[in-house]
């Protein structure tokens, strides 16, 4: 954080406003609020700073910012930085928001989709072993081949685009959207020309 001059009003309010909106929203990005509001503020200075300056700015104890300091540390996310002259830590964040949504993804497809598909499958081993062939125990073992095949679908989805992201590769992606947008444009004339086909009737 910059000493040199005292920050404006307008400066200090646009701040506070990205860093809360970025704390709202971290249950999309599947991390906790305060590792949300410290990466955004790694994020938004220009200049490394110190774990007091975070806890200062987000007003959180010692605690809660070295321990989401170091989650967001082994997510990649945020990097400590050497000050010659100056014997505090001090950190900045990955300035690079491709490489941000690539580690993101990642992350997540390791914390959460692995012990999802794990769990999914110690399920379907249980009840290999049920004697009992009522009908429900067959609906429950539908559902979960159900949710398997979705969840096998969408991690190869995540490992399919992930590459394009983690390269920066805007063309593909772009190709990618292109074809989703289309798609759905298709979907909803034909939507439109059953709706027109039913008036009709």
């Amino acid at each position: 954080m910059s000493k040199n001059k005292e920050r404006t009003t307008e400066y200090k309010e646009a701040l506070e406003l990205f860093v809360s909106y970025w704390g709202e929203m971290s249950s999309e990005w599947g991390i906790n609020k305060t590792m949300s509001q410290i990466y955004a503020l790694l994020f938004a200075e220009p200049e490394p700073i110190d774990t007091d300056t975070i806890m200062k700015v987000l007003n959180i104890s010692r605690g809660n910012a070295n321990m989401n300091v170091r989650n967001l540390m082994q997510w990649g996310l945020v990097h400590k930085v050497h000050i010659p002259g100056k014997r505090k830590d001090f950190f900045t964040s990955e300035k690079d928001l491709w490489t941000t949504a690539a580690r993101i993804i990642g992350e997540r497809q390791k914390r959460e989709i692995s012990p999802i598909k794990k769990t999914l499958n110690k399920c379907r081993d249980i009840l290999e072993h049920n004697e009992d062939d009522a009908a429900e125990v067959e609906h429950f073992k539908q559902r979960l081949e159900s949710f398997s095949e979705f969840l096998q679908l969408f991690n190869d989805f995540s490992e399919a685009v992930l590459p394009y992201i983690s390269e920066k590769n805007v063309d593909q992606i772009k190709g990618i959207v292109d074809m989703a947008k289309m798609y759905k444009l298709q979907q909803e004339q034909e939507q439109a020309k059953e709706k027109e086909l039913e008036a009709l009737k």
